[in-house]
């Protein structure tokens, strides 16, 4: 609607100021035909003219230095081409530089290509219609402080997203954690970054927000030297902290996406109270499967101390254990498996004055 109303101004404007033209075209031929209007026909014919002469007069006196701005406008433009040219063979890995990786290539190409422009600007001001005088170069200010002011935040988030870019934190399709954010990029910008989430959520991060946090990659080393995926378990001191080891290991090297070698390794952590900490370390070169081999790798932690008669003492329990049953699922119990109970005893000791005293003792 707006656009609609926006296209009918334009063009009442337009219709307006032809029949402006045409109406003072006719009434000057009309003023000529008669010879006691003659005079005033050659003065408003002197006043249509006088415009048109002006334009034509300073158009011709500026013709040499338009031919000026075509030209520098041309170098620019091959320049950008050509720089162009350079950057997209560098991204597609046919021209190499050392220290200067691929994903350079685009950011350090729209820079150039603002200083080219910037630069031809810079030359070809002293040749633009009207360079010199005072209401342009007032206009300029007008226009420069009205940009240092509403800009600055834009500003700072373009100099953070020079910054990241540079700094190599990420590149698109890495798998991050960014303050709490935690997914895969999807979109870098000079004043934002794009963040899909596990849950299909997409968060938009200002890249001056991004600078001040810390990033943690998941990816970039992921798929070269592998991505070391841990989790912790607590078991009790009965249990041997060597057959905690084999059974952690194992349970490791039986998830899908964990691979054999570097093969997973085991740290104890921690000396609790009722309990030892363990941690699990395997390594993986799919980091964008890493909630799912987590998943994956707690259900091969149950099954296999499940069956191996091992408890996880996770949550802790508070409880004497006489009387009460093992914390292990009733089918992988072993067979013939019965709580252990209480056993009540009843003693006499000597006769006292006002009887017999019976004494009851508890008793494994």
């Amino acid at each position: 609607m707006i656009a609609t109303i926006a296209r009918f101004r334009r063009a009442v404007a337009v219709a307006v100021a032809a029949l402006t033209t045409l109406a003072a075209v006719y009434l000057t031929y009309v003023l000529g035909l008669f010879p006691w209007t003659r005079a005033v026909s050659i003065k408003l014919f002197g006043y249509l003219l006088a415009p048109v002469r002006a334009v034509a007069g300073a158009f011709i006196g500026y013709l040499p230095r338009l031919i000026v701005v075509v030209v520098i406008g041309a170098v620019v433009y091959v320049a950008i081409r050509l720089v162009g040219v350079v950057f997209r063979a560098i991204r597609q890995g046919r021209l190499v530089f050392l220290n200067f990786p691929p994903e350079w290539a685009d950011p350090t190409n729209k820079i150039a290509r603002v200083l080219l422009i910037a630069f031809g600007l810079v030359v070809a001001f002293p040749y633009l219609p009207a360079s010199g005088s005072p209401a342009f170069a007032g206009v300029l200010v007008f226009i420069a402080v009205l940009v240092s002011l509403a800009s600055s935040s834009a500003l700072s988030n373009m100099m953070a997203g020079l910054v990241l870019i540079y700094t190599r934190a990420f590149r698109l399709g890495d798998r991050v954690k960014l303050g709490d954010a935690f997914g895969d990029v999807v979109e870098t910008s000079l004043l934002a970054i794009h963040i899909r989430t596990i849950k299909n959520e997409e968060i938009t991060i200002p890249n001056s927000i991004a600078l001040g946090s810390a990033v943690t990659n998941y990816t970039r080393t992921g798929t070269t030297r592998g991505l070391i995926l841990h989790t912790t378990v607590t078991i009790g001191y009965d249990a041997p902290w060597r057959r905690v080891h084999e059974l952690l290991i194992a349970a490791a090297l039986a998830t899908p996406g964990v691979l054999q070698e570097p093969k997973p390794f085991v740290w104890q952590i921690a000396l609790n109270d009722c309990s030892v900490s363990y941690e699990i370390n395997a390594y993986t070169s799919t980091p964008r499967q890493m909630i799912d081999i987590y998943a994956a790798l707690h259900s091969r932690i149950q099954d296999v101390f499940h069956e191996a008669g091992v408890e996880i003492m996770s949550p802790h329990y508070t409880a004497v254990r006489d009387g009460n049953a093992v914390a292990i699922p009733e089918a992988l119990r072993a067979r013939g498996y019965r709580a252990p109970a209480f056993r009540v005893e009843e003693t006499a000791a000597a006769p006292a004055v006002s009887g017999q005293d019976v004494r009851v003792s508890l008793r494994r």
